[in-house]
């Protein structure tokens, strides 16, 4: 499998690694098939993404993806955040294999959980804002013509 220069960086230096514990937003997804497991920590104030940390058990595409959506949000208003697609984090690391795409949607999925997170926090109900998130992340269609697309 060959990776980019980028995704390399990514998985060898992951930015933004560890959890917050003023966090205020926590969001966690796992993928049962391949084993992937992302939570990452929210830190919002005033609609901004002050801070973002992530802790991620997987593959080094998981690693890398984790790592590039954090970089992407942070600083970012919520509904920037919000915006945030798998295919922006893929484009980002320049490209990931077909069947390491689902790594992407992972961290979009966390990413929106903990946003949801954050709005229960405050008694908003998140799914008009956020959409419904898909928690455990066993089936996914992406699209990229993988094994686990054409389950």
């Amino acid at each position: 499998m060959i990776y980019s220069a980028k995704v390399m960086e990514h998985f060898a230096n992951p930015r933004n690694v560890g959890e917050l514990a003023d966090a205020n937003g926590i969001g966690e997804i796992g993928n049962a098939k391949c084993g992937d497991i992302m939570k990452i920590y929210l830190k919002i104030e005033n609609d901004i993404i002050a801070d973002v940390r992530f802790k991620t058990f997987g593959c080094g595409a998981a690693i890398a993806t984790s790592s590039m959506a954090t970089e992407l949000i942070k600083g970012k208003p919520l509904s920037e955040a919000l915006k945030l697609t798998n295919k922006a984090v893929v484009e980002a690391l320049d490209g990931l294999p077909p069947v390491k795409i689902h790594c992407s949607v992972l961290a979009e999925q966390a990413i929106k959980a903990a946003i949801a997170d954050y709005y229960t926090r405050l008694g908003i109900d998140p799914t008009p804002i956020v959409g419904v998130i898909d928690t455990d992340h066993d089936h996914h269609d992406h699209g990229c013509g993988c094994d686990e697309c054409n389950v």
